[in-house]
């Protein structure tokens, strides 16, 4: 067999015409059967010998040029890394490196324990980056027999030292059942033919005490998921590299109940939702992760003996579109379904993107040739328009990504497709998303189903209020960095945008590590046309008396937000956030209000009595329905990634920011607000519709009962019912979500949820004349029509809060 170097000298002088797995070829979106394969097959090699091939090129990538930038950088920079850590490797008892001391002194499982196993963990990831080094062409180690030898020397110390038959498992457990066999069997294909038998055969026994048949054997605890994909990763590996066939057949069967959607606990929903610990919505971490775990194995597998063939396996594909999709925006994925993830210092909402698109890119491959190229153009589409942190050029993305992406943009026969007019409301994890061609937004909810935020392994300490109706939105030409521009160590946490929260101060980590803490209340949720959405939360402060009820009317170029039944005995104000923006280092975006410029100082702060509209300039434009009385503060803040992370850096940064928000005064009663979101619109723009605004929006209700709008030019009425009632022409026997929307065709499409999944029965009225009812789901037991149309439903309490879709012809 040719060795590694010889392989990447070829892939280097052959133009990159050898790519990363078996598909169909370049010119058609795909990708050819990679050199290092063809060569397992032409040499007459065992199957495992191909499929050792086939990983390596999917861990390494191929079809670049390492002369070429920005991958001749980075492979001179992945050399630079190898070096150092061949330099300061010092096998030692209890290390491999001086700074990553992996005996612990009191071994169990508690969090003292943790950074012991990590450092076990790290250890082997380095030896991983060493051995990378040295199968890549360019990185000034390529086929550099002492880095080898480094490299089996540290597995080999790991071996005898701590990772082994006889270990008994200490600290974190995925650092011993999913971090550290990942990175050893990676290592054991990249250096499989340095290899001895006996060490091969040592280091497949240490994989599987950690990793034995029995750890997915039930679909239950830290086995669901991402985490059983990244077990079944581990297992299958060791199988290629032990030659195991039975090991490789249990962890593909393993996977099968990874792909049918749930309906309890972790995993796909059949509404898009992904959740992981149980009430976490984890789109951009673990779901990441099992987008990225899927995908490599459908490749690695496809076409050989263990291929994953499971009929539902095509529901994962679905979710590229129904769960992944909605919450990437121009680039970046959407902070409210990353969990603790938010917390980490180098990383970001659009580095966490990356990955994905990456690995989507890799999915299409398996997926139907239309699945393929409507996946390619969206993903074109987010790498062309992100213009503050561009894939292509992240520094750490991996080779095998970048190549992916870089031939994607390279090809002139995909056309990028613009972002969606669409709004999706994700009812099993209390998250929507409401994209238009010029900005996105999302919003995050908390509820009895749903944690507030996610705080374990000492990250995220202050991310306790994320589920208190935080809004965050996006513009195609501004806002992209919001997040990403240290926002999480800077902001001040009780001021999120679009948030209520009691200003009592919480304790870090408030709710216990993986405490998960949730509210009490039920009704959180809304009812979506796929357009447009009508939402609301019930909300309940963490560790607080803290209520209010807050809805959300998502339309076409502006969100609407009401505020009703605000009420609090905690001793502390009440505050609700109408937006909050990050100005970066030094922005001094001007800010006017009812047409008054402000001023630009820090720490100038102003209350206003009786606002009716305010602008930010380059961000967004804020209406204030019968005018309304709010507070503006421009403010430099400094924090530190350590303040929100145990493991951040502790230097100190500075941000500023514009900060709007009504004081409720302390423990207020029923107090209310009401605004309107224009992101992205400019002054004039703002002030336009200020002046229109009576004649275009009406308020129908805003109480703790009822909150509703109307707007008659787009023909929209949208209530949430808190509890029975009537507004406007609508009534509701029982508490709903109601969007009706009237078109220019004469016919109305009424859309109504339960989202505190209580109904066992409906009655709803809306009193204008329908003529006849089109469509109607199940769920609908009875319909009449006349001067008014009235609905009856059976028992909603079990559908989980979904919409449902009436329409009806007008008279």
């Amino acid at each position: 067999m040719a060795t590694p170097w010889s392989r990447r000298r070829f892939l280097g002088t052959s133009g990159g015409a050898a790519a990363v797995i078996l598909g169909s070829s370049a010119a058609a979106g795909g990708m050819a059967l990679s050199y290092s394969a063809v060569a397992a097959a032409a040499d007459g090699a065992d199957e495992y010998d191909a499929l050792r091939a086939k990983w390596r090129d999917l861990y390494l990538g191929a079809g670049f040029s390492p002369t070429a930038e920005p991958f001749k950088t980075m492979l001179a920079s992945l050399g630079t890394s190898a070096a150092n850590f061949r330099s300061t490797m010092a096998p030692a008892s209890g290390s491999l490196w001086p700074d990553l001391v992996y005996a612990d002194p009191d071994p169990d499982l508690d969090t003292e324990s943790y950074n012991f196993s990590a450092n076990m963990n790290n250890s082997y990831n380095r030896l991983r980056t060493m051995a990378e080094a040295y199968s890549q062409p360019g990185t000034g180690l390529t086929g550099d027999a002492g880095l080898k030898d480094a490299v089996i020397a540290g597995l080999d110390h790991l071996y005898s030292d701590v990772y082994n038959e006889n270990t008994t498992q200490y600290g974190n457990w995925w650092n011993f059942q999913i971090g550290s066999p990942q990175a050893l069997t990676d290592i054991c294909v990249l250096l499989y033919d340095q290899l001895s038998e006996a060490q091969i055969a040592n280091y497949c026994k240490a994989v599987d005490k950690f990793l034995p048949d029995s750890i997915v054997g039930s679909y239950t605890g830290t086995s669901t998921g991402a985490n059983r994909v990244d077990l079944c990763r581990g297992m299958i590996l060791r199988g290629i590299v032990g030659k195991n066939e039975a090991k490789i057949r249990v962890a593909v069967d393993a996977l099968t109940p990874v792909f049918p959607y749930v309906t309890t606990g972790d995993g796909f929903y059949a509404d898009g939702s992904f959740v992981q610990h149980t009430s976490i919505p984890y789109i951009g971490g673990y779901g990441a992760v099992l987008n990225d775990g899927l995908g490599r194995l459908f490749a690695l597998l496809r076409g050989s003996s263990w291929e994953v063939n499971d009929p539902n396996s095509q529901l994962f594909l679905d979710t590229i579109e129904s769960a992944i999709a909605p919450f990437i925006y121009d680039g970046l994925m959407m902070d409210n379904v990353s969990g603790r993830g938010i917390s980490r210092v180098g990383g970001s909402d659009h580095t966490r993107a990356h990955g994905v698109m990456a690995s989507i890119v890799l999915l299409g491959q398996g997926a139907s040739p239309e699945e393929n190229a409507r996946w390619r153009a969206m993903v074109k589409g987010w790498l062309q328009r992100d213009y503050y942190a561009p894939a292509l050029k992240n520094p750490g993305m991996s080779l095998v990504n970048l190549s992916r992406l870089q031939t994607l943009m390279d090809d002139t026969s995909v056309k990028a497709s613009p972002e969606p007019v669409q709004s999706r409301v994700f009812h099993n994890m209390d998250r929507v998303t409401h994209r238009r061609r010029g900005w996105g937004a999302s919003l995050s909810m908390a509820s009895q189903r749903i944690a507030h935020y996610e705080f374990g392994n000492q990250e995220n300490f202050r991310g306790f209020h994320t589920g208190s109706g935080w809004l965050s939105w996006w513009g195609d030409s501004s806002g992209l960095e919001q997040y990403s521009d240290s926002f999480w160590p800077t902001v001040d946490p009780y001021r999120l945008p679009g948030t209520t929260v009691s200003k009592k101060k919480l304790a870090d980590g408030e709710g216990g590590n993986w405490g998960n803490p949730k509210p009490s209340t039920a009704w959180v949720g809304g009812a979506t046309d796929g357009e447009f959405s009508a939402v609301g939360q019930h909300l309940q402060g963490l560790s607080s008396t803290m209520y209010a009820k807050k809805s959300w009317f998502c339309l076409d170029d502006s969100i609407v937000c009401l505020g009703a039944g605000i009420t609090s005995a905690d001793g502390t104000a009440v505050e609700s956030v109408v937006d909050n923006r990050n100005l970066g280092a030094s922005g001094t975006p001007a800010l006017t209000v009812d047409g008054a410029a402000q001023p630009k100082t820090q720490g100038w702060s102003h209350t206003f009595d009786d606002a009716k509209w305010a602008h930010l300039d380059g961000h967004a434009g804020y209406l204030f329905p019968g005018g309304a009385k709010f507070t503006a503060v421009r403010e430099e803040r400094t924090g530190a990634w350590k303040d929100i992370n145990a493991g951040g850096t502790a230097d100190a940064i500075t941000r500023r920011y514009v900060t709007l928000f009504t004081d409720h005064g302390t423990d207020p009663k029923d107090a209310t607000y009401a605004y309107v979101l224009l992101p992205g619109a400019s002054k004039a723009a703002t002030a336009t519709r200020a002046a229109a605004l009576p004649g275009q929006l009406k308020v129908l209700a805003n109480s703790g009962d009822q909150q509703g709008v109307q707007v008659p030019t787009l023909g929209v009425t949208a209530v949430n019912f808190w509890s029975a009632g009537t507004v406007g022409k609508v009534h509701a026997s029982a508490p709903a979500c109601v969007l009706i929307r009237e078109d220019r065709h004469g016919t109305a499409t009424i859309c109504v949820s339960d989202p505190a999944r209580q109904a066992t029965s409906l009655e709803l009225t809306w009193n204008r004349r329908v003529s006849s009812v089109l469509s109607k789901p199940s769920s609908v037991t009875g319909a009449t029509t006349g001067s008014s149309l009235k609905l009856t439903f059976g028992d909603l309490s079990g559908l989980a809060g979904a919409t449902q879709k009436i329409k009806v012809k007008l008279d």
